[in-house]
Formats: C-alpha cells, structure tokens, sequence
C-alpha cells in the first residue's frame, strides 16, 4: 500500500500549494513533510517538485505522476464506492465550487442540510470570484453558469436562469422611456467589473422572438466587481442594472426594484451543476447533484414566460 499512500501524500501536497500548508492539513511537523517528500523521490529517482516553505512548483515529472497517480486514486475510489454502494449510507469527501453569491445564498445552505442527512459525508465547500478548474484543484463538482466546453465534463441543470434589467421605483421615475436596449446609451448602469474596460456589453432578446436579439454598450458613474455590491446600490437608486433572476426575483416581488423593457428579456444563464466523466460516479456526487436540482425549485420560483419551455427541457 506504500505506493498508494505515497500518491495521496504527493496528491494533497501539489493542491495545498506548499510544504507548510501541507503540514498544516495533515497535523504534521514541517520538518516530517519534507522528509517524506525527500522519501519518495529518492524511491522514485526523480525530482518531483522544487520548492520553498512558501511555495511548490511541480517539475515534469512531477506533474506526469499527480496525473496519472490521481487518476489511479480516482479509479479505486469508485471501486471502493461502488463495493459499497448497496449500504444506504452516504460517505467521503465532497469537494464543491461555487461562486462567492450564489455560494452563499443557495450552495452552502443545501450543503449544510445535505451533510446533516448524510453524517458520513466530509464536505468542503471553495467559493471563488470565477469557477475553478475541477480536476487542477481536486474538486468533485462546480456550480456553473452554463454548460461547460469540455466533454469530458457532465452538466446536470439545477436552476434555470435569465438576467433582468431592473432599478430601484425611485430611479425609474426619472428615466425618459426605455422602448428598446439602445435606449440604454446614456442612462447611468451599474457595471460588474470583471475586466479592465469602462463599458459592458449588454445582451438581450425579444420576449415574442427570442431569435431576435440585440446588445448594447452601457457606462456609469459606479462600478464594483461584487455582485453584492451592484445590488445594494441599484436597492439604493443609483443607476439601472441587469442582475440574475436568482438574486432579484424577491426584490421584485416585494417592489423594491421595477424590471424594464417589457418587451425585452436579458439571456438565458441557467446554472449547471458539472463533474467529470467516469465509468462509475460515486453515489454522493450523484446524491448531492439530485438533491440540488430537487431543492432549486423551491428557492427560486421560475418566471412566469419561462415556466412552460422550463418544464418541456430535460438537463443534459
């Protein structure tokens, strides 16, 4: 089993990052890492990664056996899970993303209720400002916004999603009307920064034809790059903004912000709960996978011109 343990030894090491964050993880001293570090490459006759207490960079080698060495591991974990998946119990790790908003809002709440089902699960929930890599960082699913580009990924749809153009009734009693997107020019939005430009590209469809559609470039005076951030101040009256269905849905029901544009409807940006392809997917994976699509429905209500095509789809 040494060669095994070795591999789950040099596979937490390359995701922790360094020689002291790997101590950390594993209660040990810093010293006893890199001695065992030393161990296996002496067994293996190759430098695997060089290295500071602050920081590991993986050689070739080093990155050819966390390749291949986590695909083994991946392989006798399904085993063992799929020897023991006629037990009803569910168990072992759970390693999720998600983004900082919708994380915290919806994932981590039906992780903590998952976990209180499901005892033997040992969950560990990252949330990022963009979707991390699953298989560089070792995660078992990513909540993302649709569906991925690589094949080697499954996409499971657990909330279908649209942007909304909306502002605070204070702020919409100033606007001239707003008849198309290109009225948008001029108006003050509130930009999600998540690159260096001074504009955003704003895209929608017709409501009666989605197969029309129509994008435009917006500015204003406030930008963030925290969806948090944006929402508090479209609540405020600060400018117009196009926010998720998910994060708006109560503020409208509630009055608190007034869609715009009737005519129009932002892009479809359903999100997708993605893991990688294999021949057996663990049972919790797949478990935590269902109970996501199962529980969205109740969080978030579906809009109403969506409800009818929503319920026609099946998830990918």
């Amino acid at each position: 089993m040494a060669p095994l343990d070795d591999l789950a030894f040099f596979r937490r090491l390359a995701h922790a990052g360094s020689l002291t964050a790997t101590a950390r993880e594993l209660g040990l001293s810093l010293s006893a890492v890199s001695k065992r570090l030393k161990q296996l490459e002496a067994r293996l006759g190759v430098e695997l990664a060089s290295r500071t207490t602050r920081r590991l960079t993986l050689t070739a080698e080093g990155e050819r056996y966390l390749a291949r060495g986590g695909m083994i591991l991946e392989e006798l974990s399904e085993l063992e899970e799929s020897l023991g998946e006629r037990r009803a119990e569910l168990s072992g790790p759970l390693r999720v993303n998600a983004t900082f908003g919708f994380g915290r809002r919806h994932v981590a709440p039906l992780l903590s209720t998952f976990c209180r089902d499901h005892p033997g699960i040992e969950a560990s929930l990252e949330l990022s400002g963009f979707p991390l890599s699953l298989g560089d960082q070792a995660f078992d699913i990513g909540i993302r916004v649709g569906e991925p580009p690589d094949s080697r990924l499954v996409a499971r749809r657990i909330l279908a999603n649209r942007r909304v153009l909306c502002a605070a009734p204070a702020r919409v009693a100033t606007l001239p009307p707003l008849r198309s997107p290109a009225d948008l020019s001029g108006q003050a939005c509130l930009l999600l920064r998540e690159n260096d430009s001074d504009f955003a590209v704003w895209r929608f469809q017709r409501r009666d034809d989605p197969g029309v559609e129509q994008a435009v470039k917006v500015a204003g005076p406030l930008t963030s790059n925290d969806g948090e951030v944006i929402m508090r101040l479209a609540l405020e009256g600060h400018g117009i903004a196009l926010r998720s269905w998910w994060d708006v849905h109560d503020h409208l029901a509630r009055g608190r912000l007034v869609e715009l544009l009737p005519d129009w409807q932002g892009v479809r940006a359903d999100f997708h709960a993605v893991y990688r392809q294999h021949r057996h997917v663990p049972a919790r994976i797949r478990a935590y996978v269902t109970y996501l699509e199962e529980e969205m429905v109740s969080r978030v209500p579906p809009r109403q011109n969506d409800a009818t095509a929503i319920r026609g789809e099946t998830s990918p």
